[in-house]
């Protein structure tokens, strides 16, 4: 303040002789500051004093005002510097020296105590570095994966993510599925737009042989059809590619999932009554070992495997089974004891002991309910599908590939859903085995089929290069379909889990799992004299239950899975999966589509279905014929008791 005024005592001199405020000493005091250039220039003083000033703001720290804005400071700031430096042309007007020169320091002066209040309030504001991301978005992101990890076996998804504001490349590397992939998401989340899709590609682009689960058909199994197109001249021995569905037989193969070669004893046909019964009632899956529960899949096993032994499996297919069980019981016991295997016998005799002994209601407690439900499974359509075999489910033989489509119904799940379970049951037994191509198994809206040893396949297959993918909508869909004990186990056992939108329990497991990181935390405190702010940090969820609610399509969450070859330090991830979505539209309307297996005539259905019919009627008859004339066999006709 003090060199400003000298300023104006230098250059305002004449004005300061009219008004009789010329001193001697500040004369010499000025000759003195003469020497060090300050006044070799109009604005060297003038500047030089502003220069004061703001370093003497810089020292100042005034008391914080959380009211306090900042753009009030900066407009006096920079409407004081504007007067202050323009205040100069004022004594260029044409008026007297003392007019001119006391209009010139009043706005010199104005302007800078508006410099000088705006850099005070300036040090008054109140800087939260946090406050304007009121959802805590900013400190919830993390450093992830960005490189790019491949090996034979991988999926690679490109992907964007947030760290501190800024947006990064990265990349979600499954370079293990043989560990099991998990993917969830709640409907229109993406996880078969953004993932599930990628996964086919990329396994059959890199020579896997596949089994699909399209649930609705054809959605998945149209892009592994055109994408084997693509592809199936880089596998070793070129797959085939096999499609079952039970609305259009025109597009449907034909298998047999009960094919005797591929029964080696009574354990396979009690795995496959287990799965083919649970699968028709699934409020029995969590009443595994009542006796009214366990004696239906008994009874269901003892026709399988009958039908297994009788002409080395001449007869061995489901519909014969269906059919097999609707015979009246004074039939229907002897034939099934004339076989004389003590596995089939050991089977038969409770049954066969209450209806001897008149207990009709008992006897029918533990069959009716078999015979029910299975006959839900008579017609036509599935009795033809199930009743050929135009291929067999060993899909990883390494001789004889395959990529094989297994569609669904949604209208007709609970049907569907037990046949292709069957499928599924007997396939991966022969699947998960040593020695065999590597294969992939990708299972779309997985709680709708049963199947009881998926945990033990994840575990178990890992060495047998068989990749798993489970898509899901919520964990309380497997804990509805599967149980609370299978449904934990299954979602705990997978070592990749990629996840869209989901809520409630499983947005809190899924935060628990992905664990914490360490986050800034700030407080604030303000009273009369003083206001404090005071920061911290401390360990807080890297993904709270609340993102993972609130997630957008085509944004996934998740932790994989790495290996000792490549190890992943980064597993964990939040990111957006980027999908070029122009390509992909212009490569789906290039698509093929499926084709025909042939076309089947109504009369064509309808004889297969007669004909099995007259196949049981004709082995039961013959086989009572038999016993009746073998007397050694007599001892096998029974009859209740009134």
């Amino acid at each position: 303040m003090v060199l400003l005024f000298l300023h104006f005592y230098v250059y305002c001199y004449g004005a300061f002789i009219a008004w009789r405020l010329t001193y001697p000493i500040v004369e010499k005091v000025l000759i003195t500051l003469i020497r060090t250039g300050l006044f070799t220039h109009f604005y060297t003083s003038k500047l030089s004093a502003l220069g004061l000033l703001l370093v003497s703001l810089i020292g100042y720290r005034g008391r914080k005002d959380e009211n306090l804005k900042l753009f009030r400071a900066l407009c006096l700031l920079s409407v004081g510097l504007v007067m202050y430096g323009c205040s100069a042309w004022l004594l260029l007007l044409p008026s007297p020296v003392t007019v001119l020169a006391g209009l010139y320091m009043a706005v010199t002066i104005l302007g800078y105590l508006l410099v000088l209040n705006g850099g005070a309030l300036l040090s008054r504001l109140l800087r939260q570095r946090l406050a304007g991301d009121i959802f805590n978005r900013l400190q919830e992101t993390f450093p992830q994966e960005e490189r790019l990890l491949e090996n034979e076996f991988s999926i690679n998804l490109p992907a964007r993510y947030n760290l501190k504001g800024k947006i990064r490349r990265s990349w979600i590397n499954i370079i293990n599925p043989f560990r099991g992939i998990l993917v969830a998401g709640t409907p229109g989340s993406g996880k078969s737009y953004f993932v599930i899709r990628h996964i086919i590609t990329q396994h059959i682009q890199k020579g896997f042989s596949m089994f699909i689960y399209d649930f609705k058909f054809d959605d998945l199994s149209i892009i592994a059809y055109n994408t084997f197109l693509k592809y199936k001249h880089l596998y070793p021995v070129e797959p085939k590619f096999y499609i079952i569905n039970f609305d259009d037989l025109s597009l449907s193969h034909r298998c047999n999932p009960l094919y005797p070669d591929s029964m080696t004893d009574i354990t396979d046909a009690t795995e496959s009554s287990r799965t083919i019964m649970l699968g028709l009632n699934r409020e029995w899956i969590r009443k595994t070992g009542d006796f009214f529960v366990e004696s239906p899949i008994n009874f269901v096993t003892s026709i399988i495997w009958f039908l297994r032994k009788y002409k080395d499996g001449k007869y061995c297919t489901l519909p014969h089974v269906i059919e097999l069980m609707q015979i009246n019981y004074d039939q229907l016991f002897p034939v099934l004891r004339a076989s004389l295997d003590p596995a089939i016998d050991v089977l038969v005799n409770p049954f066969l002991t209450a209806y001897v002994n008149g207990a009709m209601e008992q006897l029918e407690g533990q069959i009716a309910s078999a015979k029910i439900t299975m006959a839900r499974l008579a017609s036509p359509q599935l009795y033809w599908v199930l009743s050929g075999n135009d291929f067999t489910l060993d899909i990883n033989n390494p001789q004889e590939p395959k990529i094989v489509c297994m569609g669904n119904n949604p209208q007709k799940v609970q049907v569907y859903g037990a046949v292709l379970s069957l499928y599924i049951s007997r396939m991966i037994k022969l699947v998960n085995r040593k020695g065999q191509q590597k294969s992939s198994l990708v299972f779309d809206e997985f709680p709708t089929i049963y199947f009881n040893s998926i945990d033990g396949l994840i575990a178990t297959a890992r060495s047998n290069r068989v990749s798993t993918c489970l898509g899901v909508q919520d964990f309380s869909q497997l804990r509805k379909d599967y149980g609370r004990e299978q449904a934990e186990v299954i979602a705990n056992i997978v070592g990749n889990i990629l996840s869209g939108q989901v809520v409630g329990d499983t947005a809190k497991t899924l935060s628990e799992r992905f664990g914490r990181i360490m986050q800034d935390r700030e407080s604030l405190s303000i009273n009369a004299s003083d206001t404090s702010i005071s920061k911290s940090k401390q360990l807080e969820a890297a993904i709270p239950a609340s993102r993972i609610s609130n997630l957008s399509s085509g944004e996934f969450v998740g932790a994989v899975a790495d290996d000792p070859q490549q190890k992943i330090d980064q597993k964990v991830f939040h990111n957006e999966i980027i999908n070029d979505h122009a390509a992909l539209k212009a490569e789906q309307d290039n698509y093929k589509l499926v084709p025909k297996v042939g076309d089947v005539a109504k009369v064509e259905i309808d004889d297969n279905y007669l004909r099995i019919k007259e196949e049981i009627i004709g082995l039961v008859d013959s086989e009572m014929e038999r016993i009746y004339d073998t007397p050694e066999l007599a001892h096998l006709l029974v009859s209740k008791e009134e």
